[in-house]
């Protein structure tokens, strides 16, 4: 049986796509990341630009909590707010 993959969300940054499946993959969820980009060439123009970060159907829920969470972490750091 094959498993969905659902798109979780699309940036044009690499390093961005590396720290959020890093996070992800810390939490035990599978991430696969898809681009269309040609290695030796920065081509950042539309759809070759794009990085997809993709997840299970069934980890998308998950998932997406755990990306706010951090989201909304690193904005109060960065806003130099202290829980």
């Amino acid at each position: 049986m094959s498993e969905e993959w659902t798109t979780l969300k699309i940036t044009y940054d690499p390093i961005e796509a590396e720290i959020i499946k890093d996070l992800l993959e810390s939490g035990d969820i599978p991430v696969v990341i898809r681009s269309a980009k040609v290695r030796p060439y920065p081509v950042n123009i539309g759809k070759m630009g794009e990085v997809k970060i993709m997840v299970r159907e069934a980890d998308r829920a998950t998932a997406e909590e755990m990306l706010t969470k951090f989201m909304e972490e690193s904005s109060e750091e960065d806003n130099g707010i202290d829980q």
